[in-house]
């Protein structure tokens, strides 16, 4: 079988479709879309403009469009995701040359009625080139070091160029998801220990380097790192984001404030209200209980997302499916410890909550793959 062949084993065809849909899935997604929406609601003084109703019409249409993909056959997406990564890369090339410009950072084509990111579009589109490679990789190959490079210049290359808009973000969940994927396809994990291994080495250089001739880093990156570790060395300055952050996080007690009560977003004492911090204004105004209330909506997709992939007999569709999860787990992970101040702000939104078109409209999409890997498993 060649790699943009594929076995059409059967699958459920025509309106039965409906009925293999999983259901619970989409209503996990709806919830935790609902609480984006209430959050976005209350940071607006209790408007629906200008970010709550743009908002929902965004999750109205992702829906339409998670349910479309849902409907197409698995083996139609398998054959189209060499194509698919290679048009979202294309636009990554793009962005460097045409790309609009905003907050300090060169990320969006403008399409006239909505400007795309296309990293977002290549953390979807990553994950299934991924999937579609071991699909048609012999099992016994798969940690052999000419077939493990494959993968790491596929995950790299769109890596640089994200990072280079620049948006470390990104490049954290793009790195995150393909890893993911070759570690579940079968690499040996001997090649992330060494991964690791060179990664905590390349730490202990940069800060043993600090103040010497061949120091690694800038002199002005070291103090964002001193930042972080330590926000009270700058608490007007760099510090300032994650100095509030952490003081409407700590506001908000088991049961918060209150709905449209929480001062450090009214007071507009949060940066970003809207985008990057809005977990802290849940947190401020439903305290301990809202953000365990949407983390345990987060962890429920995820593990339905598992679940439905441990009965995937077919090795595109299961490994799609978590990576997809994966990808998904890293961008509430990282944006949870960005606005604790366990990681370094880097710009990662909370899925389905913070306001943002593509990041929306592309998530669903990549549930739609999801689905679409449930509905049309071997039966």
């Amino acid at each position: 079988m060649s790699f943009l062949e594929y076995n059409v084993k059967y699958t459920p065809t025509g309106l039965s479709k409906v009925f293999y849909f999983n259901w619970v899935l989409a209503l996990l997604l709806a919830a935790a879309a609902s609480i984006g929406f209430l959050m976005l609601y209350s940071v607006a003084g209790g408007s629906f403009s200008p970010w709550a109703e743009p908002q929902m019409k965004r999750f109205a249409v992702g829906f339409v469009m998670m349910f479309i993909v849902a409907m197409v056959p698995i083996w139609f997406w398998r054959n189209m995701s060499v194509l698919a990564f290679a048009v979202s890369v294309a636009l990554l090339v793009a962005v460097e040359f045409v790309g609009d410009v905003g907050m300090g950072a060169q990320r969006w084509i403008d399409l006239g009625f909505m400007r795309l990111q296309p990293s977002e579009l290549t953390k979807i589109t990553l994950v299934m080139v991924l999937a579609a490679y071991y699909d048609w990789l012999d099992v016994d190959k798969v940690s052999r070091p000419l077939w493990v490079l494959v993968p790491v210049v596929v995950v790299l290359f769109p890596t640089f160029l994200v990072l280079s808009q620049p948006d470390l973000g990104t490049a954290i969940l793009l790195v995150g998801g393909g890893a993911v994927v070759m570690f579940l396809a079968g690499v040996h994990w001997l090649y992330f220990a060494v991964v690791g291994a060179g990664g905590v080495g390349l730490v202990a250089a940069v800060f043993t380097s600090r103040g010497t001739e061949w120091q690694l880093l800038k002199d002005y990156q070291y103090r964002r790192i001193d930042t972080f570790l330590d926000p009270t060395t700058d608490p007007l300055g760099a510090g300032y984001h994650i100095t509030q952050s952490k003081i409407a996080l700590g506001s908000g007690g088991w049961t918060g404030r209150g709905f449209m009560q929480g001062t450090q977003s009214r007071l507009n004492f949060l940066p970003e209200k809207h985008t990057d911090f809005i977990f802290t204004t849940l947190a401020e105004e439903f305290g301990f209980v809202g953000a365990a209330s949407l983390l345990a909506v987060y962890v429920l997709i995820i593990v339905f997302c598992i679940a439905s992939a441990i009965r995937n007999t077919d090795r595109y569709g299961a490994l799609l499916t978590l990576g997809i999860a994966a990808t998904f787990f890293f961008f509430f992970a990282v944006n949870m410890s960005m606005v604790m101040g366990l990681a370094p702000v880097v710009g990662v939104p909370l899925p389905l909550v913070s306001y943002g078109g593509s990041a929306m409209l592309i998530l669903m999409i990549g549930f739609g793959l999801v689905q679409s890997a449930h509905v049309h498993r071997p039966r």
